[in-house]
């Protein structure tokens, strides 16, 4: 089956390992609903590619195709799946503490250099990717994550956006035992796929990951479509928090960041910013690590735009007090963290300071995932 051909996608690696695993994953497989009929062609509406795909062509992502006129997507199987804790993901503002059933499948509409999960996500493109997987149901998952006391279902590690409808199925089962359900993604969305996951979703992290469209373009993607949906997630009532990763060289100029800044608090000054250190990976294995510095240089870019949670991660321990969530209003520390283990939390039950009464924005408690103040 021949690739989309979308102009800043690189084609599928050329090996047999690759089109084996393609043939595997599309044995696993339903019809999907997020398109559009366009002169016999299907326009996908999964993501901001919204590729136009004729009869034996495939998306962006490699995983969506058109099969004799019917949209095919992923559905039916897991590449990963495990319980962590939610400040992995990371959000800190939802259900601190809480474990966290995540799950992931196999494909990306980006080709970041650096990314972290490129096993699964890169498996179509790269023939040094080995993934397995493993065939699973959406209930069977929702068991093993009441099973392991997880309060969270998760999807993640791949790109979520391009595996939606496997994800709904999950949360569907996931909600009826009373658990709350989230996104891991690059936020290269759409308004059909948000109306379609809102109903499941109650939380959703966006990496953010330039504030620069050529350097968006060389990950695959357009930043429009990210900034598109950090506005229209917060919009909506998502619960929605957004991590940058540093990356040297790349998007740790200056005035990037401080535009970064700039455009998160002019969508909420109550949005947490998460600024993340990189490590070098796949195919930036010879760049310097981000140093502590650099991420708290930062975070005190956001605290001048007006960000009243701004975070350092990924460097537990060596940026001071910055892992930690503090009400804005009379500075009483709220949730102490280490890395992703909390080690104090007096918020009040419905997520208010003890101290002053004021209000923290975010979902404490199952209860307010209607009613946080976001």
């Amino acid at each position: 089956m021949k690739n989309h051909g979308e102009p800043n996608e690189p084609e599928p690696a050329d090996s047999l390992a690759a089109e084996r695993l393609a043939k595997a994953i599309d044995q696993h497989t339903v019809e999907g609903t997020l398109f559009r009929s366009e002169a016999g062609k299907l326009r996908c509406l999964a993501c901001g590619h919204r590729c136009l795909l004729a009869p034996g062509r495939r998306g962006v992502c490699q995983v969506r195709f058109n099969r004799d006129g019917k949209l095919m997507v992923p559905f039916g199987y897991v590449a990963g799946a495990q319980c962590d804790p939610v400040e992995k993901k990371p959000f800190f503002h939802l259900l601190p503490g809480s474990r966290a059933m995540t799950f992931g499948m196999i494909g990306c509409n980006f080709h970041c250099a650096y990314c972290q999960n490129w096993i699964s996500s890169q498996a179509l493109r790269d023939e040094l990717s080995s993934p397995r997987f493993q065939v699973a149901s959406a209930r069977h998952l929702v068991e093993i994550a009441c099973q392991q006391s997880a309060r969270l279902m998760i999807s993640s590690y791949n790109e979520p956006l391009i595996t939606v409808e496997w994800a709904a199925a999950i949360f569907r089962h996931a909600r009826e035992q009373g658990l709350l359900c989230g996104l891991v993604s690059n936020g290269h969305a759409t308004p059909e796929v948000l109306e379609y996951l809102r109903p499941w979703i109650a939380a959703l992290k966006i990496d953010l990951k330039s504030m620069n469209a050529d350097s968006y373009r060389t990950l695959g993607g357009k930043l429009e479509h990210v900034i598109d949906t950090i506005r229209l997630a917060s919009q909506m009532g998502i619960w929605l928090e957004v991590v940058t990763l540093l990356v040297p060289g790349f998007n740790d100029g200056h005035e990037e960041l401080r535009r970064i800044a700039d455009f998160l608090a002019s969508v909420s000054v109550d949005l947490p910013w998460h600024v993340t250190a990189f490590h070098p990976d796949y195919q930036m294995t010879q760049g310097a690590p981000t140093r502590s510095e650099d991420v708290l240089r930062t975070v005190a870019l956001g605290k001048t735009a007006g960000l009243r949670y701004v975070y350092a991660g990924n460097l537990p321990g060596n940026v001071g007090a910055w892992e930690n969530t503090v009400c804005p209003y009379c500075q009483n520390l709220l949730v102490e963290r280490r890395g992703f283990r909390i080690l104090f939390n007096q918020l009040s039950p419905d997520g208010s300071c003890p101290k002053c009464k004021a209000k923290i924005p975010g979902i404490w408690n199952p209860k307010q995932e209607e009613q946080f103040a976001g």
